[in-house]
């Protein structure tokens, strides 16, 4: 009986796991629909789901006419900060974490918890503040940095995990041998976590790529501002654009594509060693 039943409970998982794609990827799908059509194709009476006729006019326009080039030049900037800070420091301070054992270790990561369990809303003023007193409002390094205060802590979880599944007697017979504590993390157990960084970095990059509410209150000028609050302020009182916001979310999808398509095997191995525990 159990025989007969697995092809079924196959075909249901398979099912299950079907509908939760398509799920998640119609409203991309839709998006790319409605970017190749024309401004009087998209609102209509009847939904048509092949363009007829299929058009680049909405992607030519807001590369061409808008300023959508320099706001995802802003925009990739400000993520390698971001990214670069928190493999930086993170790296660092989750390796600490991870095999030192000093006075406020369980206090530190309560810490690092506890900032996640505030909403960023509460965060915008200070930032604000803080920004302008330090002459860093509106420009990319200072929106990087309220980008790591709130992803800082994310990438020390994560990579505490990595360092936490890779036996500490590796690095003891690496100083054995005469090497440093900073040297055995670099030598030995770094090339052992590096698709654990390369997925911890990625998942940081994507998130300071689209973030939004930061980068609306912290930047004022085209010189620091990025795409996601470019495409916004493209949504007039009397006017909304949709085949060239399509476009432009379109567009701003591509860069992401693109990086998970170089890294997605270091991704998964690193997720999956990350999983097992030494």
């Amino acid at each position: 009986m159990a025989l007969r039943r697995r092809p079924a409970q196959l075909a249901g998982a398979y099912a299950i796991a079907l509908a939760f794609a398509f799920f998640a990827i119609f409203p991309i799908l839709w998006t790319l629909i409605t970017s190749l059509k024309l401004e009087k194709d998209i609102i209509t009476r009847t939904i048509t789901l092949i363009p007829n006729p299929a058009t680049l006019h909405n992607y030519v326009a807001i590369w061409t006419q808008s300023n959508l080039p320099t706001l995802m030049i802003n925009s990739a900037i400000t993520t390698l900060y971001t990214a670069g800070i928190c493999v930086g420091a993170g790296t660092l301070a989750a390796y600490a974490v991870s095999r030192l054992r000093f006075r406020g270790r369980h206090a530190t990561l309560l810490f690092f918890l506890v900032l996640r369990m505030f909403p960023v809303v509460l965060m915008v003023i200070p930032l604000f503040i803080i920004m302008r007193n330090a002459e860093l409002l509106d420009t990319r390094i200072g929106l990087a940095l309220a980008y790591t205060g709130f992803l800082l802590p994310i990438f020390v979880w994560m990579m505490k995990g990595f360092f936490d599944a890779i036996p500490s007697e590796l690095e003891e017979a690496a100083r054995i041998d005469g090497c440093t504590r900073l040297g055995a993390m670099i030598r030995v157990v770094l090339p052992l976590v590096k698709g654990g960084l390369w997925a911890c970095a990625v998942f940081i990059g994507i998130a300071a790529w689209n973030e939004y509410l930061f980068a609306l209150m912290l930047t004022t000028s085209s010189g620091s501002r990025t795409w996601p609050v470019g495409l916004q302020l493209m949504v007039g009182e009397f006017q909304l654009p949709w085949g060239a916001l399509a476009a432009g979310g379109i567009l701003s999808i591509l860069p992401v594509l693109i990086l998970f398509a170089f890294v997605q095997r270091s991704m998964v191995r690193g997720l999956a060693a990350g999983a097992v525990k030494g």
